[in-house]
């Protein structure tokens, strides 16, 4: 199971790789194998404002639908439009090809209650 060290990680199965004022966003690879084959990521609109635990989009795969959960407050700047044209990149390469949306985060304070690595894999039991 592969969980980046330079990443960090909520309880809902979503990473979040910071850099400058920006976050990029995606699901683990515990996640996505969880769900199973992803046949459809929805994303929100450039501009979006999003808080820290709500929801941002949703994710559907052969056997759930499930929603995605915003790590940090922000606005989303920018949506990876490959995803949505090809939601199976998250099951490849959920980490790097398969992020989300990047969001310019409004309180960086925030990131520093997320999981790091080992608290993540403690949490999902590897």
């Amino acid at each position: 199971m592969n969980v980046p060290e330079n990443l960090k990680y909520t309880k809902d199965h979503e990473w979040i790789r910071v850099e400058g004022g920006f976050g990029w966003v995606g699901i683990t690879e515990f996640a996505q194998g969880e769900l199973g084959d992803i046949v459809f990521v929805e994303l929100p609109a450039v501009g979006t404002k999003v808080e820290q635990g709500k929801t941002f989009g949703t994710i559907e795969a052969v056997k759930a639908v499930s929603e995605l959960y915003a790590p940090i407050t922000g606005e989303i700047v920018e949506v990876n439009k490959a995803v949505q044209d090809q939601p199976e990149s998250v099951n490849k390469d959920p980490y790097n090809n398969g992020w989300m949306v990047k969001i310019a985060i409004a309180n960086p304070a925030e990131v520093s209650a997320l999981l790091d690595a080992p608290a993540y894999k403690s949490l999902i039991g590897k």
